[in-house]
């Protein structure tokens, strides 16, 4: 039966370089169940399983009850015929479209080899596998992880809420965006649309895109301001005792402005995110009022009896003003009122703490230009 299964081990071409693996970016298909996937991807992952969870976990019954033979035995009585079809032609085309691609299983075993013997029989090419799969890439990563502190200097980007320091990190080079890795803002009203990756995903993504960093020269790198989790994802311990003790620099962004781009963000922007999601006016309102709600919610202890009446009856008045004649602009005034009473004092108090580690502060120009210079 193995030998049926498998072509000469000789033919079989292997990934052995994860770092350079990683670096690269190309595009990987994922062989293992759906249920695995989600536990924890790569950035350029695909999920095009041999087994589904169903015929996995079948397969893994059969194989504690009777051993490996009949394992595989039942596994190809469940992939077979349309079946089969279906999934080798999904794989061709995956590879078609991504010519320099490479796939992997759970440890680079038995379910690589097939999608890789039944890729070849299909279409004459020999695509490589990782050697290890998911498995030794994922220990690869908590390994390197370990290894930040050997060779990173960060820099962290702080300031108020609602500065702009996310729009900077857009255009700035040597940079690692948590939040963008973490979908996620970092704050009670930071949770997204589409739900955060596990914490695995975050992971791997966070290692691929330091590594791709080193790659390009870059040791120092820019890190917005974070607490220990974002949402549900907790920051690796190394890096957030490097983040802890790094040089701080601060934006500097007038009241008016932040003001502006948090009505931005948080209700104009997200207003329209959620009735895209539901592709539904009516459900994406609901949603984006089920948002807000639960977000202030969760910071009612901390705002207290009265500024919690405050802000309630500021979002009130201005879903009622919505609801009457389609206007966001009354939701202006509870961000503001947010802004300059709950989130500033608490900024105050935290940055009187760090003053030691301010390296610099300004205007996002005057920021952009100081990076300028000291990367160069």
């Amino acid at each position: 039966m193995s030998s049926a299964l498998l072509p000469d081990l000789a033919k079989l071409p292997i990934l052995q370089d994860l770092e350079a693996l990683l670096i690269s970016g190309i595009p990987l298909l994922d062989a293992r169940a759906p249920v695995e996937f989600a536990e924890g991807a790569f950035p350029t992952a695909h999920n095009l399983p041999l087994l589904n969870d169903a015929e996995r976990a079948a397969i893994g019954t059969r194989y504690k009850q009777a051993g490996q033979e009949a394992a595989i035995e039942l596994g190809l009585q469940q992939i077979s015929g349309t079946i089969k079809t279906e999934r080798v032609n999904a794989w061709q085309s995956f590879f078609e479209q991504h010519p320099n691609a490479a796939l992997y299983c759970f440890r680079g075993g038995l379910r690589s080899k097939i999608t890789q013997q039944w890729l070849y029989q299909q279409t004459g090419h020999l695509y490589p596998r990782v050697e290890g799969g998911y498995k030794a890439l994922r220990r690869f990563v908590l390994e390197q992880l370990e290894l930040m502190p050997t060779w990173l200097s960060p820099l962290v980007l702080s300031g108020r809420t609602g500065s702009g320091k996310t729009r900077l990190l857009a255009e700035l080079p040597a940079v690692i965006d948590l939040e963008a890795l973490a979908n996620h803002r970092g704050s009670a009203f930071g949770h997204q649309v589409t739900p955060q990756p596990s914490l695995a995903s975050f992971e791997n993504a966070l290692l691929t895109h330091l590594l791709q960093q080193r790659a390009r020269g870059f040791h120092t790198l820019i890190f917005e301001d974070e607490s220990r989790t974002i949402g549900s994802i907790h920051l690796p311990e190394t890096l957030f005792h490097l983040l802890r003790e790094a040089p701080l620099i601060i934006l500097q962004t007038p009241d008016n402005e932040r003001i502006a781009i948090s009505f931005q963000a948080y209700v104009v922007d997200m207003l329209q995110a959620f009735i895209q999601h539901y592709q539904d006016q009516i459900q994406g309102l609901a949603a984006f009022e089920h948002y807000v709600w639960q977000s202030v919610g969760k910071i009612a202890k901390r705002l207290g009896g009265v500024r919690y009446a405050k802000v309630v009856e500021l979002i009130k008045t201005a879903f009622a003003e919505q609801q009457e004649h389609g206007n966001l602009e009354k939701h202006r005034a509870w961000v503001a009122f947010l802004l300059l009473e709950y989130y500033d004092p608490m900024y105050d108090y935290q940055l009187a703490k760090k003053q030691q580690r301010v390296l610099f502060q300004g205007s996002a120009a005057q920021i952009k230009q100081f990076l300028q210079q000291l990367l160069a």
